[in-house]
């Protein structure tokens, strides 16, 4: 649509100030290198009049800020359109070309035709527009040092100098200046002496192995920076790189199509595109004949994503970012034939925010410990004795911990506790004498005297790290000054660091630099019980240190990979806390290109994405659905359905493929994983069966979606088959009294740490939940009885324990759970929807194991792996696998959301345009007051309650987005007693009643903010 009218042009000065925000463009703010050829638009009108919704818009993009005007836009106008979109609206001007910046704005109007406002001016600029790494690159190829062996000693630096095209004083003639760079491996990039840097909350950090993760021979990304200020005001222009080994080569690539025993060659390719004032321009690429060289002779000495990384002052080369560095004793570089090995491998733009370093986490030491040497072994336990402690060096006092300075010499060791555990890396100051080496060890947690610690108590516990070294080693030049260096090429999840030196050294600061994908935090559950705030807070740091490049299942130990299982479980709450739309929806082509290299006939998906260590072939339920669930859980956050679209055909095949396996059996595709952890054990085929319906539905859901009716009533048809196949197979009746029979069949077979003695039982926690969750039963008679039997199961009383003395559960207390992590993301959703949510939070209090606060009781600032990776009385779980910062457990922040708080989407109206407010009380007092916020597309969605008056009163503040409205469920004693101010809500102006079930009343609400009280009783 074109043309448009002069309305849009003086709307702005006729309407609320601010009314229309959040410009993005592919869900991003402001993004450079977008190679999409359609993108997606999207903003958020606000306003403070209740019920306004956006009835048009028109969109403006032009080539200059002061083109966006009706008469002046030459790139698009869409004219007045007619709709209520504003999310994911697509772009329809003329091709866009590549490297370019766009100016846009929208026009908004409300449902009435009045005039919303005209949105300040948004940029974004595209990339390359290319996928086969030569156009657009103009002659860029990749490049490496030459000569050089892969995984000898020495990160490569690369560095190339040229002289600026322009004549006379280039300061005045340089308009703008982009660098677009990847590497095979990963890299920190130099321009001008400058390290280059990406904009953070109003100023700059720097992003940390970048060009992040993929399939390397399906994908590459590459990154495009403004370096405009960088170039602008020299004569001659330095590119330089130093080259890590990152996931392209090293043991975390083991069992991938692209890895090498003897090691693959790193590789930098670059372009550094510069305009001049007067039109012409620069391109500064990566070519053996372009005056590139190379060295190995720096001071980054090793680098390894498990093991860490080596630093040696002494081989520092001064200058050598900048013009005017002597490098004719360099060797040369060459061609890395990249392609040719790969040629089927794409160069893309890297489509989300990277993984970067967030100053405003950074952590500061809580305490110092300085220990001298070991003593008590002989009456230890375990004969591991405790550290000795110089009280003279020791620090526990935060507010000294965080600048103290402390001396070590050989022979002792001091133990920084950061307070948190966290990802990323140390950055430290030392004085000492050149030569001088220092260790710096991290870890998650302090040994204890028990029987699985593996130094004396107090020292840094490290065992759950395997065989990941994670180690970062710096050797001093002898600055009298001081020295300050963090690795840039590697990362550590740790909360403590452990220090030691071959010489005496003062290490007069250490900080704690987090770094994450996460970048942007969206939403917020606080209440007033401290360690339910605390659980929320571990879940959080949980997710912003496995959230990095890629989601992954642990950032510590010799694994730290994209477990599709974690990620399908934990993205609803992904997506809750965070902005991680683009982030999983590039997660998501990771998974496909997975699914063609690594999958089963090319078609199942993968456990793990990318690469192929651990990578199980067959047997795959809850791990490999995450190629369905992902795209629909995006979906369902965000209102885009793009990621179904794109992704349809995959899914598609993975759904064919599962019934090729099985045939008319309707029966899943096999388990390795079944209810990964569960303390109660479920059959794994069970599991399988369950799963194999679950994304039967989905795909109906997403059928109808991108409007394919026909193929959605197929999937409707094939759930009801699966279901009845269900029910035959697991549901006895035997006696007049219902039974899941989850016992048929074993459990995992690969669950390291697992009681090989230990049976599946009838009626376990999680078969109960996926039962109850997808409807397979026939009566609601059966219904009643299956949740009877899963509030007996959770209860685990005496007769519960006398009635089942083969259980599992009969070790356990009651009211505690027994999930692993297929069952924990459904356990509180499905017993709220079936009127027990007094089950849910007596569940959510408990601090017994297994539950969400054992872990809170014994110290966790993030949520483990194990319900049992740690206690006081017991000490540590299976050293096998047993990580402290393991986010899947952490789903119970969904329910937390969308119940406790009562935010939650309406699977109906996707990306909450209509969404639920579903506050539910806490049954058991302990929660009196509960504070909710989430950013949605449309705005912040705000649900607040406070219970007081011993609980006969309800105070609720709601904030609905402009353009949505909600649907409030709100306990109360009577219709009437639901009132704002004095006036029922029924009688609200622009509220309708919808009547009133089980002591609860229902109200459509436009938007708006909302004040009300209820009486409860």
């Amino acid at each position: 649509m074109g043309g448009g009218t002069s309305e849009a042009a003086t709307a702005s000065s006729r309407a609320e100030g601010g009314a229309v925000s959040g410009l993005t463009v592919e869900h991003r703010t402001g993004p450079l290198g977008v190679d999409a050829g359609r993108p997606r638009f999207g903003w958020r009108m606000r306003s403070s009049a209740r019920g306004r919704s956006q009835g048009a818009y028109q969109i403006l993009v032009a080539s200059s800020p002061d083109k966006l005007t009706v008469g002046r836009a030459d790139v698009w106008n869409s004219g007045r359109v007619r709709s209520s979109d504003s999310v994911a609206v697509r772009y329809a001007g003329r091709s866009l070309r590549p490297s370019t910046r766009y100016h846009w704005t929208v026009t908004v109007w409300d449902a009435q035709g009045s005039a919303v406002g005209t949105a300040p001016a948004a940029f974004f600029e595209t990339g390359l527009m290319s996928i086969d790494g030569v156009t657009g690159w103009d002659g860029a190829q990749w490049i490496g040092m030459k000569g050089k062996a892969p995984n000898s000693p020495g990160a490569p630096m690369l560095r190339a100098e040229v002289p600026l095209d322009a004549q006379g004083d280039s300061r005045a003639r340089v308009r703008e200046a982009r660098l677009y760079v990847s590497a095979l491996g990963v890299y920190d990039a130099y321009v001008n002496g400058h390290h280059v840097t990406v904009p953070q909350d109003g100023g700059t950090t720097t992003e940390l192995l970048p060009p992040g993760w993929t399939n390397y021979d399906a994908r590459v990304n590459y990154m495009t920076y403004d370096v405009t200020d960088l170039v602008a005001r020299e004569r001659t222009v330095t590119l330089a790189a130093v080259l890590g080994n990152g996931w392209y080569n090293g043991r975390v690539s083991e069992g991938s199509t692209y890895y090498a025993k003897d090691g693959n060659r790193l590789a930098l390719k670059a372009k550094l595109l510069i305009r001049y004032a007067d039109g012409t321009s620069q391109s500064v690429v990566t070519a053996p004949d372009n005056g590139w060289k190379a060295t190995d002779t720096g001071p980054y000495r090793t680098d390894d994503i498990y093991d860490g990384q080596t630093y040696d002052a002494r081989k520092e080369l001064p200058g050598w970012t900048s013009s005017g560095f002597d490098e004719s004793g360099w060797p040369d570089v060459e061609r890395v034939p990249f392609e040719s090995r790969y040629p089927d491998a794409r160069l893309l733009a890297h489509p989300v925010e990277s993984a970067r370093l967030m100053p405003r986490w950074d952590r500061r030491p809580r305490s110092i410990t300085v220990a001298t040497g070991v003593t008590g072994k002989d009456s230890s336990p375990h004969g591991r004795g405790r550290i000795v402690v110089d009280p003279d060096r020791t620090v526990t006092d935060p507010a000294r911990a965080a600048s103290a300075a402390v001396t070590i010499g050989s022979g002792e060791t001091a133990v920084f506790d950061l307070g948190q555990n966290m990802v990323g890396v140390a950055r430290y100051t030392l004085r000492g004498s050149a030569g001088a080496q220092v260790e710096f060890r991290f870890g998650e947690i302090l040994n204890d005297d028990s029987a699985g610690a593996d130094g004396p108590e107090g020292s840094v516990y490290r065992a759950n790290l395997r065989s990941a070294k994670a180690t970062s080693t710096y050797i001093l030049k002898g600055d009298r000054h001081g020295e300050t260096h963090q690795d840039s090429l590697t990362f550590y999840g740790f909360r403590y660091v452990s220090v030691t030196a071959t010489d005496t050294v003062t290490i007069t600061g250490l900080t704690g630099k987090v770094a994450t994908s996460a970048i942007r935090e969206t939403g917020s559950v606080t209440t007033n019980d401290p360690d339910i705030n605390q659980l929320a807070s571990n879940i959080r740091w949980g997710q912003r240190g496995n959230y990095l490049w890629v989601p992954t299942d642990c950032p510590q130990r010799d694994e730290r990979l994209g477990w599709t299982g974690d990620t399908q479980i934990f993205a609803t709450t992904g997506l809750y806390n965070t902005d991680a739309a683009a982030f999983l929806s590039h997660f998501q082509d990771t998974v496909v290109d997975s699914q063609t290299v690594y999958g089963e006939d090319k078609t199942q998906f993968t456990g793990v994405a990318p690469g192929g260590r651990y990578n199980f072939p067959g047997g795959g339920s809850g791990w490999a659905d995450c190629g369905v669930i992902l795209p629909w859980t995006v979906w369902q956050m965000t209102g885009d359905v793009t990621i179904v679209g794109d992704n349809w055909p995959t899914m598609v095949r993975y759904l064919d493929w599962i019934r090729q396996q099985t045939g008319d059996t309707y029966a899943g595709q096999g388990s390795l994983t079944g209810d990964w952890l569960a303390p109660q054990k479920t059959s794994a085929q069970l599991m399988s069966d369950v799963y194999y319906g679950y994304v039967a539905r989905l795909m109906a859901q997403m059928a109808l979606a991108i409007d394919r009716p026909s193929e959605a009533d197929a999937y409707k048809e094939l759930f009801g088959r699966i279901r009845q196949a269900f029910v035959t197979k697991y549901l006895g009746t035997e006696g007049g009294r219902v039974t899941v029979k989850s016992s048929l069949g074993d459990a995992s077979p690969i669950e390291p740490g697992a009681d090989p003695n230990q049976k599946t039982e009838d009626n376990s926690q999680t078969a109960l939940l996926w039962v109850l969750k997808l409807g397979f039963y026939e009566t609601e008679a059966q219904r009643r009885a299956l949740v009877g039997l899963l509030a007996d199961n959770i209860g685990n009383d005496a007769a519960y324990k006398a009635a089942h003395p083969d259980s599992s559960r009969v070790r356990y207390a009651e009211n505690t759970l027994s999930v692993g992590f297929l069952g924990v993301n459904v356990l509180a959703p499905v017993l709220t929807d079936e009127g027990r949510a007094d089950l849910a939070y007596k569940l959510l209090h408990q601090d017994a194991l297994p539950s969400w606060l054992f872990s809170v009781k014994n110290g966790a600032t993030t949520v483990w792996e194990r319900w049992n990776s740690y206690s006081r009385e017991d000490g540590f779980g299976p050293v096998s696998m047993n990580s402290f910062n393991h986010y899947a457990y952490g789903a119970i922040t969904e329910w937390m959301y969308a119940y406790m708080a009562g935010i939650a989407r309406d699977p109906d109206h996707p990306g909450f345009k209509h969404f639920l407010l579903q506050p539910h009380m806490d049954p058991t007092g302990r929660i009196t007051r509960v504070s909710g916020a989430h950013e949605s597309p449309y705005g912040e969605i705000r649900s607040e309650w406070t219970v007081d008056d011993a609980g006969r009163t309800l105070l609720y503040e709601a904030a609905v987005p402009a353009n949505s409205e909600a649907t409030l469920r709100l306990p109360s004693a009577s219709d009437d007693s639901v009132r704002e101010g004095r006036t029922p809500l029924a009688r609200v102006d622009g509220v309708r009643f919808l009547g009133r079930t089980e002591g609860v009343s229902s109200y459509r609400l436009p938007s708006g903010r909302y004040r009300l009280t209820a009486r409860l009783r």
